[in-house]
């Protein structure tokens, strides 16, 4: 038993250093090419590290798995959301950029719905899986035309990616050497959690509900923590919301084809995994939308959240007498005064920008106002 934890230590040490080395080479590669770090985030990295649901969710599917398969998806998607940007925002602060706002959240809560009605019929078919990768090419084309665009001409809401003076192969053998690392982190953190849950009592249905989603999830949580106390927060968040647009995209449809013709979905998941994934999803945009950032108090709503899905899962799974009264409370009370925050943050948002173009309009019509007397003065 030793050895499992040690094997279990030994992972995290892989994903912290391995996040390292990705989140710095792929700064430098973006440096060296003046690309938007943004598009790393989103494509590059994000694909990188969705590796490891991409090798699960396949090998589920085609061994007739497709509960593990789809779990595993729609569990990261909840994990990357809630608990890695909460995780992020608790260190610090993470600030969003308006184009996140405007096209990849709503790409993102688009896509969810779209998965969602597909599962509707209990089946996910094989035209379905074939529609989400042809979707997923048309992401990835779109990422490359903005990254055009956005080179073409000086963008002042892109940060400036950092000076590094490696040279390309030295930053292509980085990129490598942390995405192995970070792959097999990942497996060492799964395999050995599986084996000390089982060895402390904890039964099959509650190990695939949280640790193998959590552990594929490890290379998103590295990264991004990493990247945004390192203050590359384009990386940190186009991440998470690019690597759970992969999940739903590649690995969904990867999977439904190479299973042979899709694969059922089970009636729980419909009910209950699949609503939460896009309620998450959603709840983003208003949050995002709110000062353009997501503060250290949203980021801890967002692990509250978490834990409160963890302990459902948990009280459902061993038919748990407080499980009612956890429903009740969570109905009544913290659902209700979640959304009622999140409305009035979007007011006072809506407000404070007509306020703001108000006063920019007066500027516009009275250039030697009072208005503008202060701004001159030293």
């Amino acid at each position: 038993m030793i050895i499992t934890y040690l094997l279990c230590l030994g992972g995290l040490v892989l994903l912290l250093a391995g996040a390292q080395w990705l989140v710095d080479s792929a700064s430098g590669i973006a440096a060296r090419y003046e690309i938007p770090p943004i598009f790393i985030g989103v494509v590059i990295v994000a694909l990188a590290t969705s590796a490891p649901e991409v090798a699960v969710s396949v090998d589920a599917a085609i061994a007739g798995q497709p509960e593990l398969a789809l779990g595993n998806v729609v569990g990261s998607n909840i994990v990357n959301i809630l608990l890695i940007l909460g995780i992020s925002a608790l260190l610090k602060p993470i600030a969003i950029r308006r184009s996140m706002v405007r096209i990849d959240v709503p790409l993102l809560i688009l896509i969810s719905l779209m998965v969602y009605l597909f599962s509707l019929n209990r089946f996910l078919d094989l035209w379905e899986g074939i529609v989400l990768l042809i979707i997923f090419f048309g992401f990835v084309g779109f990422q490359i035309w903005q990254v055009r665009k956005e080179t073409s001409s000086e963008h002042p809401d892109a940060e400036s990616p950092p000076s590094i003076d490696r040279p390309l192969p030295i930053q292509i053998i980085i990129f490598t050497v942390g995405l192995g690392a970070l792959i097999l982190g990942a497996h060492w953190m799964v395999s050995s959690s599986v084996d000390i849950a089982r060895y402390w009592g904890m039964s099959e249905l509650v190990i695939g509900l949280t640790i193998i989603s959590v552990g594929t999830s490890m290379p998103e949580v590295a990264t991004s923590v990493v990247a945004a106390m390192q203050e590359q927060q384009d990386l940190s968040v186009g991440n998470v919301v690019g690597s759970n647009i992969l999940n739903l995209l590649l690995v969904l449809g990867l999977s439904s084809v190479v299973s042979g013709g899709g694969f059922q979905i089970s009636e729980a998941a419909i009910a209950l995994d699949l609503p939460f994934m896009v309620a998450v999803s959603v709840a983003c945009l208003p949050i995002f939308f709110t000062g353009h950032r997501i503060t250290r108090w949203e980021g801890g709503v967002f692990v509250f959240y978490y834990v409160a899905y963890l302990l459902y899962l948990f009280l459902d799974a061993t038919g748990h007498e407080l499980l009612p009264r956890f429903n009740l409370v969570m109905l009544l009370f913290v659902v209700p005064i979640t959304i009622l925050t999140i409305i009035v943050l979007v007011g006072r948002a809506v407000y404070l920008k007509r306020l703001e173009k108000k006063a920019d309009d007066l500027r516009k019509g009275y250039p030697d106002s009072d208005l503008n007397v202060n701004n001159s003065r030293e």
